[in-house]
């Protein structure tokens, strides 16, 4: 099987045409017509994560977030991302990610996967994409839902053991009995008004700022999951996408992944 094929799979669930303007979503290194011998999946391309493809002679690297997001002038090894790319050439690793169309795609994207996670019921789009309608789908940022009613401290401690998360920030009252739950994987504070005009009592994302915290705290629960922790389930999205397309073929999860951020207590 070619990369293209499996590449063109994911693409029928999120469309490039849904990923933002500042994203840099699809192949961002080598060929996608290669004969595929295997797949792996994660996040964060990393070093670890393109020497574990070269061991286990896996040639093509899917990740959610792209390894090339801002332009690149040069290959000479003067940054991660150079060394890198240069990595992947020479090796022949094609690398493919799916960002901010996989964020932004009903029914199975990022913040869908959230919200399959903590049992979320009645689901939809929390931000409808500005030019959504004119193709017939509702596509855009991040999700709201019903939930069962339960504290919202309770619902926290639900989520830090679905996610693994270590460190979980909020503001607001941790006794509010929640009933309706907005969800946005990655940076998603831009999305706090749209939380709570939807009815929304809790909002878990990630990258909430010190004063993103403020002056809501009467109108909903905030609560900063983190980036990866958000996000990290996008590779269960990817192995869906290419077990329907090929049953049998060699994908996996890759075992070197970490979440970059480190916590102490």
């Amino acid at each position: 099987m070619k990369a293209r094929e499996i590449f063109d799979a994911i693409e029928a669930v999120a469309p490039l045409s849904y990923q933002e303007d500042y994203d840099n979503a699809g192949v961002q290194v080598g060929n996608p017509d290669a004969e595929i011998t295997g797949v792996l999946l994660c996040t964060d391309v990393t070093p670890q994560v393109l020497a574990e493809a070269i061991e286990r002679g896996f040639n093509v690297v899917i990740s959610h977030h792209p390894l090339i997001f801002r332009g690149l002038k040069k290959i000479a090894g003067g940054s991660e991302v150079e060394r890198m790319v240069a990595t992947a050439i020479k090796h022949d690793i094609t690398v493919y990610s799916a960002h901010t169309n996989m964020d932004n795609t009903p029914a199975v994207g990022v913040s869908f996967k959230m919200a399959q996670k903590l049992g979320l019921a009645d689901v939809e789009v929390l931000e409808p994409h500005s030019s959504c309608c004119s193709a017939g789908t509702t596509y855009g940022s991040g999700i709201v839902g019903n939930i069962a009613p339960i504290r919202a401290i309770d619902l926290m401690e639900r989520v830090r053991e679905a996610f693994g998360v270590k460190a979980l920030r909020y503001s607001g009252n941790g006794q509010t009995v929640v009933t309706r739950v907005a969800l946005c994987g990655g940076a998603g504070s831009f999305l706090m008004n749209k939380a709570i005009a939807a009815g929304a009592q809790i909002f878990f994302t990630g990258d909430m700022k010190y004063h993103d915290f403020m002056g809501h705290e009467h109108e909903i629960v905030l609560a900063d999951m983190g980036h990866y922790e958000s996000e990290q389930f996008t590779k269960e999205i990817f192995y869906d996408i290419i077990q329907k397309k090929s049953p049998n073929f060699a994908a996996a999860f890759a075992r070197n992944e970490r979440n970059p951020i480190n916590y102490i207590s």
